[in-house]
């Protein structure tokens, strides 16, 4: 609670050692935010911090925007299902315009416009996790505008939302020519086969600079995932593909079997697995999935795959 968050305050204020602080759901309250946030305004070693799942509220969304306007150290901040409203994302939107954090996530739709300025003029903004925002394709529109004239977000996370093939459209359009997003997790949304489609054209584009793509349960049936698979043979740069939870058929089972028995991708880059029965090509669920961050952690490097 609060309480805590006060005493860990004064540990920020005084540890020169510690790297990251996670306290996802510990009931902590606008009070122990504003009291994590005054501490870490003089703290100079906190790379991470993870305060999700805490009713920190408006209040303590504009502390943090305030402490984000000083701190150049702190790499990290997460606050999704924190209750911001958009009092506090506004703050935090206008905070990151200047500051050099570089991973944020938020959670409600009506705040995309304000995430999208601040893509627009963000110059070191790595990562925007976005899932389960409950976001539509008019979400989807804002953030596709706001990164056009973004060149440095690598990973985007739009998992778990409600973005159809219209968005996607929009989101593959952007593909085409930008040059820093390597990472794409659109799992759980509503794409089809229409808007897989969008996403093969543009994977098939020399422009295209994408490197990992989820697509997993987006009710994509045989001719939508076999496009993808087509177009991951003469993509450049895609290495991994995730897309359990479709409808693999015989003909989708036959062409990932031969894209993974070419080399073209390996079984560590796939949540699918290919095996034989009676002679006809069968795909299980794999034991791997999209990394949930840029840079892999130990712990996720050997836990299981997450459902979403």
């Amino acid at each position: 609670g609060d309480e805590g968050a006060g005493l860990l305050a004064d540990l920020l204020q005084d540890s020169s050692a510690l790297l990251s602080l996670d306290l996802t759901f510990n009931l902590l309250q606008t009070g122990g935010a504003k009291s994590l946030a005054a501490a870490l305004q003089s703290n100079s070693s906190l790379l991470s911090l993870t305060l999700s799942g805490n009713q920190i509220g408006p209040g303590g969304g504009v502390a943090m925007a305030a402490m984000l306007q000083v701190n150049n150290t702190l790499q990290e901040l997460q606050l999704a299902d924190c209750h911001l409203d958009t009092q506090g994302v506004v703050a935090l939107s206008v905070a990151l315009t200047a500051n050099r954090a570089s991973r944020y996530s938020v959670w409600q739709e009506e705040w995309a416009g304000h995430v999208a300025h601040m893509l627009a003029v963000n110059g070191s903004l790595l990562e925007l996790h976005l899932g389960r925002a409950g976001l539509s394709d008019s979400g989807a529109e804002l953030l596709a505008e706001g990164l056009k004239e973004n060149h440095c977000l690598r990973y985007l996370d739009l998992r778990c939302n409600r973005v159809t093939a219209d968005g996607v459209r929009l989101l593959a359009d952007l593909l085409k020519y930008n040059r820093s997003l390597e990472i794409l997790d659109l799992s759980s949304n509503r794409m089809e086969d229409e808007g897989a489609a969008h996403l093969s054209d543009s994977l098939r584009r020399p422009g295209c600079c994408l490197k990992e793509l989820s697509v997993c349960r987006n009710n994509m049936g045989s001719q939508g995932l076999r496009c993808l698979c087509e177009a991951l043979k003469t993509s450049r740069t895609v290495t991994h593909l995730f897309l359990w939870g479709n409808l693999l058929d015989e003909a989708v089972c036959q062409l990932v079997s031969q894209l993974m028995s070419s080399g073209r991708l390996l079984p560590e880059n796939t949540d699918v697995s290919p095996y034989l029965v009676d002679g006809r090509v069968f795909l299980a669920e794999g034991p791997h999935c999209l990394r949930k961050r840029l840079h892999r952690t130990h712990t996720e490097e050997t836990s299981p795959p997450h459902t979403h």
